[in-house]
């Protein structure tokens, strides 16, 4: 409460105790009565105390009629893709199915923030990455109530959207991956793209040199699984900087259901007398594996047919590089270091990654100049420890129907 709240409350309490003494004198009041006074007089001081205000959380009433007035009222399309990375009916679509889960109770004596506003300053972080003080300054309400909103939002995407968003394709939608590919990137049998990023956080109190990546920095990894149009098919996030690509993705879901034959259905396709099944494209940091197919080793010696074969996986390839670049160029506090608990970076990043995926699905564009060009090493190759012959011929396989594809584009 003010400082003239307080009195306020005083001044009754004294008028209180007066009547007490006069009305016990006279023996018309009793004790309970008094004590009902007084909890009148509470509630009296808090409605005044109310009625001074009509924000919660410390807002400027400046602020609020930034966001009011010229946010919602005058913000074109192209003022809301620059500063939130989507158009007005992309944040509504959010804004309606966020609604059951932050949505809060109006009482008597606070004012809650709507959930348009608490959407509204979860996206500015992630488009911008700037720091609690300014966000709180911008949308008029408090620091902690931001650090709030961020956590709370990115929370929600994650349980709402995740499982809608974020899929491994079946059914049709596989069928059309591997199309995808085959048409726009000239690689057949591929049901998507693997790799890994590093993601920068603050060191962690506990094991932070485990997080030290080889850059020479703090982070953890994020490993996805991408399609030809630059979606999200699966993502891994939390792994330590420090950690190969190869054990990140030994240890994920992804590889147990590979292994286990749930990954993609038995579809193979006959190339040149070779069985070629469908499969995901990695870099050299991973395995060769009869589900996920890599390029030859770079010796200095390789065949000209085998350095063709190199080239049109890169090529097929450079969707997942793409994809982050897109993801970090929209969300760029993923450029920066997450100044946050190392617990709350796995939903920050799954919020970006799912955010990402709704602005690709419904259409959004992106502006180029906005494109984050890693600097990602590749992790260092990693030995081939599978005996399986089968991924090798089916590599064999491919290389040799990509000579002849190249061989008869040339009229040879």
């Amino acid at each position: 409460m003010a400082g003239h709240e307080i009195l306020f409350v005083l001044l009754l309490w004294k008028i209180l105790c007066n009547n007490g003494r006069n009305l016990t004198r006279r023996a018309l009041m009793t004790r309970r009565r008094d004590r009902k006074r007084l909890f009148a007089a509470l509630a009296v001081a808090a409605a005044v105390n109310a009625a001074t205000t009509e924000r919660m959380l410390g807002a400027y009433d400046r602020s609020q009629h930034w966001w009011e007035r010229d946010v919602l009222q005058t913000f074109s399309d192209e003022k809301w893709m620059e500063n939130f990375r989507m158009t007005k009916a992309t944040f509504d679509y959010l804004c309606e199915k966020l609604q059951p889960r932050l949505s809060r109770r109006h009482t008597r004596f606070r004012i809650p923030v709507s959930v348009p506003k608490r959407v509204a300053v979860a996206l500015w972080y992630l488009a911008t990455g700037c720091d609690y003080r300014t966000l709180s300054n911008l949308f008029g309400v408090g620091k902690s109530s931001v650090c709030t909103f961020v956590h709370e939002v990115c929370k929600a995407l994650v349980e709402v959207f995740k499982d809608r968003c974020i899929k491994l394709p079946k059914g049709d939608h596989l069928r059309e991956v591997v199309s995808g590919f085959e048409e726009e990137l000239n690689f057949p049998q591929c049901a998507g793209v693997i790799d890994g990023t590093h993601i920068p956080i603050i060191a962690p109190k506990e094991d932070h040199c485990d997080y030290f990546n080889r850059k020479g920095w703090h982070s953890v990894i994020l490993q996805a699984v991408v399609d030809h149009s630059y979606r999200f098919l699966n993502i891994n996030v939390g792994w330590a900087g420090s950690v190969h690509d190869a054990r990140v993705l030994r240890n994920s879901t992804l590889f147990s259901m590979a292994e286990d034959g749930d990954l993609f259905p038995n579809d193979t396709r006959d190339i040149l007398g070779t069985p070629v099944p469908l499969m995901l494209l990695g870099d050299p940091a991973y395995p060769l594996l009869p589900w996920l197919m890599k390029g030859y080793p770079e010796s200095g010696q390789l065949t000209r047919d085998k350095r063709h074969f190199n080239y049109r996986l890169s090529r097929a390839r450079i969707v997942v590089e793409c994809a982050f670049g897109r993801l970090k160029g929209r969300w760029r506090c993923l450029l920066k270091r997450l100044d946050v608990d190392t617990s709350s970076v796995v939903n920050i990043v799954g919020a970006a990654c799912i955010l990402h995926n709704v602005c690709e699905m419904r259409g959004e564009d992106f502006d180029e100049g906005l494109m984050s060009h890693g600097d990602d090493l590749p992790a260092g190759p990693v030995a081939n420890a599978n005996h399986d012959t089968r991924p090798l011929e089916v590599r064999e396989a491919l290389t040799q129907l990509f000579a002849q594809q190249r061989n008869a584009a040339e009229g040879l």
